[in-house]
């Protein structure tokens, strides 16, 4: 039994007590250092990191300063959390899902517009404050919190879809799966209005009357390219839609927490419509020889006779 109890292929005591000794010969004041923190943490993994948050009501306010420990994994809205639980808890904030997925929590984060709960504590310089405000492309109503009904109104505006007649008896149709795989990019947006927010059309120049967004341009190119749609948005597009205000600077793009190529896939091939539409001279000569049709047939077409008053 003795036998039994000895260390395992036959090593020796000492040959054991190597075996457990720290990797590559480390003494254990190294395997301390390589176990502490990083980024000055101290041994509970917690560190200190300075918050400016935006607090007023309806546009008027100021940055306060707020300093809340952080730990391994958090986010910034896990920060925002734990500041209004333990030093504000009049902070207003909207979030929902915390996933990436609801597109509540949307707010700038060191200048650039960012989903909080997407935004990691250690992607941020830890030696700067990290400042947090209201996304500035729509009216503030308080602390972090926006009014973006404005996105929901313009919505109801854009023409609905409009499928063609069914392709079989059955009423089904039938399409390529390329062209389904082309519309597929835009339904994922999360409508966290972050597009609509970086676009200096609606941020600096406000014209939010004449404008639209990217946002609304992706809902108007999932529709427009949709395989069984035949509804025709390119004027609308032009004239009240404000696509030409767009100078395709990709700002948009860069935002979205999707990765939805919103310039390329979607804005740039709308505006190629709308010139195709408007300015190709074959087109615009057939728009000029059918408006003469039109009215010359009219100008045929006997007038009737007056009827005299009672």
């Amino acid at each position: 039994m003795s036998g039994a109890n000895a260390s395992p292929i036959g090593r020796s005591n000492e040959e054991m007590s190597g075996a457990n000794a720290s990797p590559a010969g480390r003494s254990n004041e190294e395997m301390s250092g390589a176990n502490a923190s990083p980024a000055g943490r101290s041994d509970e993994g917690m560190t200190s990191v300075t918050f400016q948050v935006w607090r007023g009501d309806r546009g008027k306010g100021q940055f306060v300063k707020y300093t809340t420990e952080i730990s391994e994994g958090m986010v910034v809205l896990d920060a925002i959390h734990k500041i209004q639980a333990e030093q504000a808890n009049d902070l207003a904030v909207r979030w929902n899902c915390k996933a990436g997925k609801c597109g509540s929590c949307s707010a700038e984060i060191n200048g650039m517009p960012r989903l909080m709960c997407m935004t990691r504590m250690n992607e941020l310089p830890a030696e700067k404050s990290v400042v947090v405000e209201p996304m500035k492309s729509f009216p503030h109503i308080r602390d972090l919190v926006t009014d973006v009904s404005w996105n929901f109104e313009v919505k109801k505006t854009i023409k609905k879809f409009k499928p063609r007649p069914p392709d079989s008896p059955d009423g089904s149709w039938r399409v390529f799966q390329e062209d389904v795989d082309r519309v597929q990019e835009f339904r994922k947006c999360i409508e966290c209005f972050l597009c609509q927010d970086v676009c200096h059309v609606l941020r600096e120049h406000r014209l939010h009357k004449q404008f639209i967004g990217p946002r609304f341009f992706v809902y108007v190119a999932a529709l427009e390219m949709h395989p069984l749609d035949v509804e025709n948005r390119i004027e609308e597009l032009k004239k009240t839609e404000g696509i030409g205000y767009c100078n395709i600077t990709k700002c948009c793009t860069a935002v979205c927490p999707e990765s939805i190529k919103i310039t390329d896939n979607a804005i740039i091939p709308l505006k190629e419509r709308v010139v195709d539409e408007f300015y190709d001279p074959i087109r615009r000569l057939f728009r000029i020889f059918k408006s003469r049709e039109r009215s010359e047939r009219d100008s045929a077409q006997p007038q009737g006779k007056a009827q005299p008053l009672k």
